[in-house]
């Protein structure tokens, strides 16, 4: 792994915490995971994906796609 990806990898990590604390779900007011591999805000309790685009996150239920329960 290249120091690159490293920093990336950091800057990635910053960058949820720093989201995770601030966002809930709109639409269960639960909290978030933030999946890195496909950049969206996983609510579990809504079984929905938000995307981010372009590092910003977009908490719009109609903009979000449906996950399956685990």
């Amino acid at each position: 792994m290249s120091k690159l990806d490293e920093k990336k990898i950091v800057q990635d990590q910053k960058f949820a915490a720093s989201m995770l604390e601030a966002l809930v779900c709109p639409l269960t007011h639960s909290l978030l995971e933030y999946n890195s591999d496909t950049q969206e805000l996983i609510s579990r309790k809504a079984s929905l994906a938000f995307p981010i685009r372009d590092g910003i996150p977009i908490m719009l239920v109609d903009a979000a796609r449906s996950i399956d329960k685990d």
